[in-house]
């Protein structure tokens, strides 16, 4: 099997880690060799946040180029924006439809972009738009959205939803578990 390349973004505290955590645990379950790297960029302020994980028979390195991500991941709108060129043809963009503005949005000195998904899609870009902040809250925590997109990757990447399943729960501390089984259910059923 070809190595496979997915991109979790997002900005810091959207759970991007545990959701690189629950995919690793699965792409290890099924026999796969790993690789997953994390960089953080202003992380704790908001700023954006990167989780390149790679999988297949033999991986050497963790690093997504430009071009090579099957899949990317992103956890709102702006994100999704700066990290498309790193997306294959060919391959899937998850994208929140949550819009959380930068500090030049904040300060005032710019204004946050519009029509972005749609731009996007007009690119010829299979665009998969979720409102995974609306599904985390019927599931029981606005939080929870970042298993809401692992629900929706969950049927692009296939895998027995078993599998899923027993990922969350190694994942996931156990008095979350159900409202987080809650949210991937409703994320795969998008």
């Amino acid at each position: 099997m070809s190595v496979k390349s997915v991109m979790i973004v997002g900005v810091g505290g959207q759970g991007s880690l545990l959701a690189s955590r629950i995919l690793g645990n699965v792409l290890i379950s099924q026999g796969f060799d790993v690789k997953v790297s994390e960089v953080h960029g202003m992380s704790q302020r908001g700023g954006s946040v990167v989780t390149y994980v790679k999988y297949g028979e033999k991986v050497y390195s963790p690093v997504v180029e430009k071009g090579e991500a099957d899949v990317i991941i992103s956890f709102e709108q702006l994100e999704a924006a700066r990290w498309v060129p790193y997306l294959k043809k060919g391959g899937h963009l998850i994208v929140s439809t949550q819009m959380i503005d930068p500090m030049p949005v904040i300060s005032g000195t710019a204004k946050y972009p519009q029509d972005i998904i749609s731009k996007i899609s007009d690119l010829g870009i299979d665009v998969i738009a979720v409102d995974a902040l609306t599904k985390a809250e019927e599931a029981g925590n606005a939080k929870a959205s970042n298993v809401v997109l692992m629900g929706v990757v969950s049927t692009k990447l296939g895998f027995d939803k078993d599998v899923w399943y027993q990922a969350l729960e190694q994942c996931v501390p156990a008095k979350f578990l159900e409202m987080n089984k809650k949210a991937f259910e409703l994320g795969v059923n998008c």
